[in-house]
C-alpha cells in the first residue's frame, strides 16, 4: 500500500484539476489515505456547461470504450493504485469488509462488459432504437433519451452502485458523478478509465463538492440519480428530473404453508449477506404465525458471524470509528424498546484491536406487522421479525425494494406483483439480494432515462 496519501484530483472537461481545497480521506484505523480535491460551484457551472456543449460517441464507439473500460478498471494501476490495492483502500477506508468490495467491483466490471446487451432490455418491443431504422418508413415509435447530461450523487456506503449509471453512458448521456467523500476512490477509477477508453474529458467528469455546489451539479443537469437516506426522498420525490434511490426496506414473508426451516439459510443469507450494508438485504421478516421460533433461530445462526478486522479475508461484518458504531448502537436501543431482543439486547459494538468497532447483528421480534420498527434500516445485519396474518394483506409488505415470498398461495403472489410499491418479487429460495446483469433494480435505469417518441416518413 502506498506510504503517502494519494492524490484524487477532480476529472473536469479540461483534465485533471487539481485545487487548493481539499478534502482528507482517512483510513478507519488511523492516518490519511488520500486528498480529494474539491472544486468550487464556478467549477461546477462551467463543467456542466462544457457537458452540454459535447458530443456523444457514436453508439458502437461508446459500447465498445465501455468494455475496454472495464477491463482497464480491472487490470491496470490507476492514480498510483494497483486493482488489489484499490480494493484494499476501498475497504480500509469505508469500513466494507474486503470479500464484498470484492463482489462490487466484479460487478462494475460485468456491467461495463455486458451494458451493450443489457441497455436495449427496457426499450418497448413496439419501439425502435433510431429513426433511420427502415420500420419507421410510415411510422413507428423510436426510443429517445430525455436529455443529454445526466448527473449521479453517489453512494458512499458500497461501491456496486457505480455499475449502474454507466448505462447512462451506453445511452448516449454525457455523465457528471459527484463522488461520495467517505469512498471518492472507486468513481474516481471508473472515471479515469472511461476516459482511458475513448470518452472524452468533456462526457464524463468527476465533480468532488461541498454541499453548496451539490446541488448545482443537478440543477445544471437534465437528468439526476441522488442516493441517500428518507431525506433524500422526501427532499427529491416530488422532481420529476430527479430519481432518488433511498433505503431498500427488503422483505421476507413466510406463509404458514411453507416451512421455514427448509429456507432458513436464505433468510439467513438475505440478511447478512455483503454485511447487511445494502439496500437489497433484508431488514424484516413476516411470518403467518407464531414468529419467535423463527426470531430463535436466526439469532442462533447470526450470532455465529465472527467479528475480524475488514481486510480478513473471512470478515462480514463492516466496521466503523468506535463513535459512529457507538451512536448506532444507542439509536438501536432506543427503536427497540418495545421490541423483543433475541440477539443485540445488550449492544452491538465489539471493539477490535487495530481501533475500529464492528457492528454485530441483532435479531428483535415486533408484536404486529405494522409496527413502524419494521421499516427502519440499518447498515449491518439487523432484522425485525413480526407476526403476518392474511388479514394484514399486503399493506405491511409495500414500500419493499425487493420481496422474497416463501409461500404456495398463487393469488397471494399475484396481489404481492400487483402492488406497485413492491418494486422486485422473489419466489423460494432467492435470497433479497439476488441481481444479475438485464434484470431491474428499482426498475431499468432506462426507464427513467429514455421515452417513446413518434418518426414517420416516406
Amino acid at each position: 500500500m502506498p506510504t503517502e496519501p494519494i492524490t484524487l484530483d477532480a476529472l473536469g472537461p479540461a483534465g485533471e484539476y487539481r485545487t487548493k481545497q481539499r478534502l482528507r480521506v482517512d483510513y478507519l484505523t488511523g492516518g490519511t489515505a488520500a486528498e480529494l480535491s474539491i472544486v468550487p460551484k464556478v467549477y461546477v457551472s462551467r463543467a456542466m456547461a462544457a457537458l452540454h456543449k459535447a458530443t456523444s460517441l457514436p453508439e458502437q464507439e461508446r459500447l465498445a470504450a465501455l468494455a475496454k473500460a472495464g477491463e482497464i478498471f480491472v487490470n491496470e494501476t490507476i492514480a498510483g493504485l494497483s486493482f488489489s490495492e484499490y480494493e484494499h483502500t476501498v475497504t480500509r477506508t469505508s469500513g466494507v469488509p474486503i470479500s464484498v468490495v470484492r463482489q462490487a467491483t466484479a460487478a462494475i466490471a460485468e456491467s461495463a462488459a455486458s451494458v451493450a446487451d443489457t441497455a436495449p432490455l427496457a426499450r418497448p418491443q413496439g419501439a425502435v432504437g433510431s429513426w433511420r431504422d427502415s420500420r419507421t418508413r410510415g411510422g413507428r415509435a423510436i426510443w429517445t433519451r430525455r436529455g443529454d447530461v445526466f448527473a449521479v450523487h453517489a453512494a458512499g456506503n458500497h461501491p456496486g452502485p457505480h455499475s449502474l449509471w454507466l448505462e447512462a453512458l451506453a445511452l448516449g448521456y454525457r455523465v457528471a458523478i459527484r463522488p461520495s467523500r467517505r469512498e471518492p476512490f472507486t468513481p474516481h477509477r471508473l472515471v479515469t478509465a472511461l476516459r482511458a477508453a475513448g470518452f472524452g474529458n468533456d462526457q464524463v467528469v468527476l465533480l468532488p463538492t461541498e454541499y453548496d455546489a451539490a446541488d448545482e451539479i443537478l440543477r445544471r443537469a437534465d437528468l439526476g440519480m441522488v442516493y441517500g437516506g428518507d431525506d433524500v426522498v422526501r427532499k427529491y420525490g416530488g422532481d420529476t428530473t430527479i430519481l432518488p434511490q433511498g433505503p431498500g426496506r427488503s422483505k421476507i414473508l413466510v406463509t404458514a404453508d411453507s416451512d421455514w426451516r427448509q429456507h432458513l439459510d436464505t433468510i439467513v443469507d438475505s440478511i447478512s449477506d455483503q454485511g447487511g450494508v445494502a439496500c437489497i438485504n433484508a431488514t424484516a421478516v413476516l411470518v403467518e404465525g407464531d414468529p419467535a421460533p423463527l426470531a430463535e433461530a436466526l439469532a442462533e445462526r447470526l450470532a455465529a458471524i465472527p467479528s475480524l478486522p475488514v481486510d480478513d479475508e473471512r470478515a462480514i461484518l463492516s466496521a466503523h470509528p468506535p463513535s459512529t458504531a457507538q451512536a448506532m448502537q444507542e439509536y438501536l436501543a432506543a427503536q427497540a424498546r418495545e421490541s423483543t431482543a433475541w440477539l443485540g439486547g445488550e449492544g452491538i459494538v465489539e471493539h477490535l484491536d487495530d481501533g475500529t468497532a464492528v457492528l454485530r447483528p441483532a435479531v428483535h421480534q415486533l408484536d404486529r406487522a405494522d409496527a413502524p420498527q419494521a421499516g427502519i434500516e440499518l447498515p449491518f445485519p439487523c432484522v425485525w421479525v413480526a407476526p403476518w396474518n392474511r388479514q394484514d394483506g399486503t399493506a405491511p409488505l409495500r414500500e419493499s425494494l425487493v420481496l422474497t415470498a416463501i409461500t404456495g398461495d398463487d393469488q397471494l403472489v399475484d396481489e404481492l406483483v400487483a402492488e406497485p410499491t413492491v418494486s422486485n418479487v422473489y419466489l423460494g429460495d432467492y435470497p433479497t439480494h439476488w441481481i444479475r446483469p438485464g434484470i431491474p433494480h428499482d426498475s431499468y435505469l432506462g426507464e427513467f432515462l429514455m421515452r417513446t417518441k413518434a418518426v414517420a416518413r416516406a
